[in-house]
C-alpha cells in the first residue's frame, strides 16, 4: 500500500494513521468524495465496513435494480475524477425526453421535457449501481492520495487540531476533517448529535427491470396516479425500461409477492401505446426499499462535515438523491480548494462555507418532493382538477418550464 499519511508511532500502542481527510462510508458518494480530494492534492484516507471491490463483470442479459438519473453536476463531477469515461457506455441510456402525467386517465394534466429545447445532448443519464461502483473501485487503485482502510469506528474525538477515530482494533486515524458518508443512518452524525426531523412515507420503492414491445426514444415516464403512488419508467438501453414505483406500504407488499409478469400487465395498461406489451427481464428480481424524508438539524459540527444520504434524504420521485450527494461532494472540494493556506481542511469557516453552500438547493429539493408527494398524495375531486389545470399551464409557459430544466439539469447545464 503506497504510503501517503504519515504515521506516528506511540510505544505501547498501536500507530496512528494521519491524513487531511478521512471519509466515514464508501458508497458511491464517499469514493467520489475521496477521488475529488486526494485530486486536489489532499490525503484522504476511505474508511468503509469493508475494502471496495471491483464487481465482477456483468452479464448482458443481467442489470441492475438499482439505477440512477445522473444529472450534468453528476456528470461534471464524475468527469473531473476520470471515473465517467471509465463506465461501460453500452449500458448507459441517455434520458432525451421526460412526460409526466398528473393521473391515469385521459383528462390527466401533462407536463413534457425534452432535452433539444434545453439546449443539452440530454436531460439526464441512467447508470447502473454496479456500472457506477465498479469504475469508482477501478479509480480508487489509481488515486496516489488516497488510503482505503476498514474497520468499524468505536469513537470520535475533537480538538483544536484534529479529529481523531477510534477503531474497534485499536489503530487511530486522525485528520483535519472528517467527512461523514455513511448513509441515512449515520454513526457520523449520530456521534456529533446532529438532530433530524424523519418522517416516514408509509410508501416503499419497488423497483424492477422490463423489456417494452416498443422504442422508448430516450423517454422516462412518470404517473402521478390518485390511489396507487408515483410510477416512473425510466429508458434502459435498448428497448428496456427501469421501474421506480413509489408505492403505499400495502400495495408495494402485494406487489412483491405476485409473479412479475403480473406487475409488467400492469405496467402495459399503464403505458398504453407508449411502450406496447411489457416482459420482465428476470422474472424472479423485484425489490423494494422504505421511502421517508430526513432533514437534518446541521450539515457540519466541529471537524465534521456530512454528505450524501447522511445529510438529507427525499422523497425519489425527481430521482435526485444521488445527485444531491455528488453536489455536495463539489460544493465541499471547491470550498477546501479556496480556504486559503493558513487554513486546515477542518476550519470552522470553511465548514460554513460549504453549509452555506448547499443549504438553498437542498431545501428547495425537500420543499419540492415533499410538497408534491404531499399534493398528488390527495385523492380529492376538486384539488385533483387544480392539479390537471396546473400541470397543462405549466407546460404552456416555457420560461417556468426552462426554469424547472435548469433546476434539474444542474448548476453546470448552461455550460454543456
Amino acid at each position: 500500500m503506497k504510503d501517503i499519511g504519515s504515521i506516528s508511532k506511540n510505544t505501547g500502542a498501536a500507530p496512528t494513521l494521519k491524513y487531511d481527510i478521512c471519509i466515514v462510508g464508501n458508497g458511491a458518494v464517499g469514493k467520489a468524495a475521496a477521488l475529488g480530494l486526494a485530486q486536489a492534492g489532499l490525503r484522504v484516507a476511505l474508511l468503509g465496513m469493508a475494502p471496495p471491490a471491483v464487481a465482477a463483470a456483468t452479464s448482458p442479459d443481467v442489470w441492475d435494480t438499482r439505477v440512477y438519473a445522473l444529472n450534468h453536476v453528476a456528470r461534471s463531477l464524475l468527469s473531473t475524477v476520470k471515473v465517467w469515461d471509465a463506465l461501460d457506455p453500452a449500458r448507459i441510456s441517455a434520458v432525451e425526453g421526460m412526460a409526466i402525467k398528473g393521473g391515469t386517465d385521459s383528462a390527466a394534466g401533462t407536463l413534457t421535457f425534452d432535452a433539444y429545447s434545453a439546449h443539452v445532448d440530454a436531460l439526464a443519464w441512467i447508470v447502473e449501481d454496479g456500472n457506477l461502483n465498479q469504475a469508482l473501485d477501478a479509480a480508487l487503485k489509481f488515486s496516489s492520495n488516497v488510503r482505503v482502510l476498514s474497520g468499524r469506528v468505536k469513537s470520535i474525538q475533537v480538538d483544536a487540531t484534529a479529529a481523531t477515530l477510534l477503531l474497534e482494533s485499536g489503530e487511530a486515524v486522525d485528520a483535519a476533517l472528517v467527512v461523514g458518508a455513511d448513509g441515512a443512518q449515520s454513526w457520523v452524525r449520530g456521534q456529533c448529535q446532529i438532530g433530524i426531523d424523519y418522517r416516514s412515507y408509509k410508501q416503499r420503492g419497488v423497483v424492477a427491470n422490463f423489456a417494452c414491445e416498443r422504442p422508448h426514444h430516450g423517454i422516462a415516464y412518470q404517473w402521478f396516479t390518485e390511489n396507487e403512488g408515483i410510477v416512473a419508467l425510466l429508458p434502459l438501453p435498448g428497448q428496456r425500461v427501469s421501474l421506480v414505483w413509489s408505492a403505499p406500504e400495502a400495495l408495494a407488499l402485494s406487489l412483491l409477492e405476485e409473479p412479475l409478469s403480473q406487475l409488467a400487465a400492469r405496467l402495459s395498461i399503464l403505458a398504453g401505446d407508449k411502450l406496447g406489451q411489457l416482459q420482465p427481464l428476470q422474472p424472479e428480481l423485484a425489490q423494494a426499499f422504505p421511502l421517508s424524508l430526513l432533514k437534518t438539524h446541521a450539515l457540519v459540527a466541529p471537524r465534521v462535515a456530512l454528505i450524501g444520504d447522511a445529510g438529507h434524504v427525499v422523497h425519489p420521485l425527481a430521482g435526485h438523491g444521488m445527485n444531491l450527494g455528488f453536489g455536495d461532494v463539489t460544493a465541499l472540494i471547491q470550498v477546501l480548494a479556496e480556504r486559503g493556506v493558513h487554513r486546515d481542511c477542518g476550519d470552522e469557516r470553511v465548514l460554513a462555507r460549504y453549509a452555506r453552500a448547499r443549504k438553498e438547493e437542498i431545501l428547495l429539493m425537500q420543499m419540492t418532493t415533499d410538497g408534491l408527494e404531499r399534493l398528488f398524495g390527495v385523492d380529492v375531486g376538486p384539488l385533483r382538477l387544480l392539479r390537471n389545470l396546473g400541470l397543462n399551464l405549466l407546460n404552456n409557459v416555457p420560461v417556468l418550464k426552462r426554469q424547472l430544466m435548469t433546476h434539474a439539469l444542474g448548476r453546470t447545464a448552461d455550460s454543456e
